[in-house]
């Protein structure tokens, strides 16, 4: 069910709880939980909320210029719409509604693994795509799917390394979450996973649907080999240490993700946003530096390209949009992201992107 009266939502928040009320109780806990106690889900938004930016004055802005460069292409704004599985889950167009309002703003649509729309639909709206990759179990299916999503018109790979084993999320427990039927991931090969239907004692159905289809033991070696067969840009989602930061640049990755997974795997991690300096230091420019997890609003993407990032991935906020009126609502939400970050660069006497990079920040409360 869309909601079709009433206000427009001011800010991104005001999505979810307009999603809540359209969505079941299991699938909004889906959404919207973590793993274990939630620690670190809530601590990214701490995290982002105590970072205070030093706004500059007398600059002379008036309307500040969104545009920037990601990956060596134009976007309308240093903004990605971040990879989320299963989005059908949330509103019957599903993928294809979400990678088409991101290509009406502008911005690169990272498109899952576990979308429940095949890919080469995802790719047919015309929207910027990079492809989120989890480590299948065997290299042979790995190279039938760089074939796949390369033929389908990707333009770059974001491959999720903080994913060993799927978090043990305690709302998906209790609630025994499982996908229904009809869903399924349309881009692993077969394009079916009954495990991810069905239902073990103290395990959710994804759980174990992941664990069978994707290796735990994803290292170093493994993204080489995927460097040599992969000639586009390739982007390294899940980093928290620097040092891992800087193994990926020197394995060959264009760009990292300073990422906690949405507060959804290591309960306890710190959050995206209090590693995001580090992280920039240690690669030193070698390659971009996106942020992932916690973001909500113009002002968070402020926050990000003052601690030096080069640009951020909006999740959860996205998938509200969708649930509350498909590809229109998604549109609006992304037009609204614009209008805050526009506002934010101004108030900060920044014309662009790359002037919020020299801004100072330091901790507040």
């Amino acid at each position: 069910m869309e909601i079709t009266s009433g206000p427009p939502p001011a800010c991104l928040a005001d999505y979810a709880g307009l999603a809540r009320t359209v969505l079941p109780p299991d699938v909004w806990d889906y959404l919207d939980g973590g793993s274990g106690a939630e620690v670190t889900l809530g601590g990214n938004r701490s995290a982002l909320d105590r970072v205070g930016v030093l706004p500059r004055v007398l600059t002379g802005v008036t309307t500040p210029r969104l545009r920037t460069r990601l990956l060596g292409r134009d976007y309308a704004m240093p903004v990605g719409v971040a990879p989320m599985a299963y989005q059908r889950l949330v509103h019957p167009d599903g993928e294809p509604a979400l990678a088409t309002a991101a290509r009406e703003a502008g911005v690169p649509y990272l498109a899952s693994v576990l979308g429940s729309t095949p890919i080469e639909q995802v790719t047919a709206t015309g929207a910027d795509v990079w492809f989120q990759l989890y480590w299948l179990r065997h290299r042979s299916v790995v190279s039938d799917l760089l074939a796949r999503v390369r033929a389908a018109g990707c333009r770059a790979l974001v491959v999720t390394v903080d994913v060993p084993v799927l978090g043990r999320r305690l709302r998906d427990l209790r609630n025994a979450f499982r996908l229904p039927p009809e869903l399924v991931p349309a881009n692993l090969p077969g394009g079916r996973d009954d495990l991810a239907h069905g239902g073990t004692p103290g395990v959710t159905p994804l759980s174990a649907s992941h664990d069978a289809a994707f290796t735990p033991a994803l290292t170093w070696a493994d993204l080489r080999w995927l460097r040599e067969r992969w000639e586009l840009p390739l982007v390294v989602k899940g980093i928290l240490d620097p040092a891992d930061a800087v193994r990926a640049v020197d394995v060959g990755a264009q760009a990292v993700v300073v990422s906690n997974h949405g507060g959804r795997q290591l309960d306890g991690a710190p959050a995206s946003a209090t590693m995001l300096p580090e992280v920039v230091a240690a690669v030193g420019g070698r390659c971009e530096v996106l942020l992932d997890s916690g973001i909500r609003g113009g002002v968070d993407v402020l926050r990000a390209l003052a601690m030096g990032a080069d640009g951020a991935l909006v999740g959860r906020p996205m998938l509200w949009a969708l649930a509350v009126g498909g590809r229109r609502a998604a549109g609006a939400a992304l037009t609204l992201l614009a209008d805050e970050l526009r506002d934010a660069l101004a108030l900060a006497g920044c014309a662009d992107p790359a002037a919020a990079r020299a801004l100072r920040t330091v901790q507040v409360g």
